[in-house]
């Protein structure tokens, strides 16, 4: 199945003579959403579903490779929270004003970063099985991520060659892609499992996969590092309204992770997908942006995401 390319896809500089690359999707004066893909991921990590449904609405999807993926400069920054500076520059540069977030898995993290640095820019957030805090007094126990904080010192010093050889495996098996990719599918949860099957999904995963690690992929270590890491900032601190969608059947980030995280968001709504695993959240692709969307749009000029700069 062939996947139709971004509407339009480049890089925009941030700081220290660094770069962040992204991908559009929609109509370019449509309303702003930035997706924040999963870990690992990349810019084009966007369900066709949701493609075509911002098109239908006059929503423009921006998604944004963190760095050491697609042509993101390798980064790894103090903590999620610093990344928002660069954030507001790639906006910035974009012509974006207010907005609104999505973020699948170790996306959440960034996605909530951005909802505590930029209460006054975005309008609403989803959070789709999202990465929950291990450090602090918002830290949640157990699952996964307890493993990384273990091997915390390990995955710093190995991030570089770890990126290397990720980077090189995948060069190496890109003629088999998909078969790859069915290995993967048929030892995951029923959920899972089922998603990967459908073509759709398929072929935007290995789009995703193929396209931004055409030349690097040290960003799933690099979230490693940072999630590992105090955010910089408490769950408490986003006012910003969060939707958070969790499949009950989550493998990699238990369900109890994203219903401890909110508890202790301010305005903050859980809806459990039922019998779903880990990528749940992106085979409802289209409830998650309608809800979102009706969010803030009493405040949100009608056709205007300019600056005005």
């Amino acid at each position: 199945m062939d996947v139709e390319p971004p509407t339009l896809e480049g890089t925009a500089a941030v700081r220290d003579g660094r770069q962040l690359s992204f991908a559009e999707y929609g109509p370019p004066d449509g309303r702003p959403i930035v997706w924040m893909h999963g870990t690992p991921g990349a810019r084009r990590q966007v369900p066709l579903e949701a493609r075509a449904f911002a098109a239908e609405l006059g929503v423009r999807i921006i998604g944004i490779d963190r760095p050491g993926i697609g042509s993101s400069s390798p980064y790894v920054y103090d903590n999620v929270l610093e990344w928002t500076e660069d954030l507001r520059l790639l906006l910035d540069a974009l012509g974006v004003d207010m907005f609104r977030l999505v973020g699948l898995s170790g996306g959440g993290p960034y996605v909530l970063a951005a909802c505590a640095a930029m209460p006054e820019r975005v309008l609403a957030a989803a959070v789709l099985g999202g990465v929950a805090p291990t450090r602090g007094p918002d830290a949640a126990p157990g699952g996964l991520m307890q493993l990384a904080v273990k091997c915390a010192p390990v995955l710093g010093l190995m991030r570089r060659p770890v990126g290397f050889a990720m980077t090189r495996g995948i060069r190496a098996v890109r003629p088999l892609a998909g078969p790859v990719l069915d290995l993967y599918a048929a030892v995951q949860p029923t959920g899972d499992k089922n998603l990967l099957a459908r073509p759709e999904f398929k072929a935007m995963f290995i789009d995703d996969l193929l396209n931004g690690s055409r030349t690097q992929m040290s960003a799933p270590l690099s979230d490693l590092v940072l999630f590992t890491r105090d955010w910089g900032f408490a769950l408490a601190d986003v006012q910003v309204p969060v939707r958070w969608w969790h499949g009950d059947a989550d493998h990699i980030v238990p369900f109890a992770h994203g219903q401890h995280c909110v508890d202790r968001l301010l305005d903050a709504t859980m809806t459990v997908i039922d019998g779903e695993s880990h990528l749940g959240g992106l085979g409802i692709a289209r409830d998650v942006i309608a809800s979102i969307m009706e969010i803030g749009a009493d405040v949100e000029p009608p056709g205007d995401t300019s600056t005005g700069s």
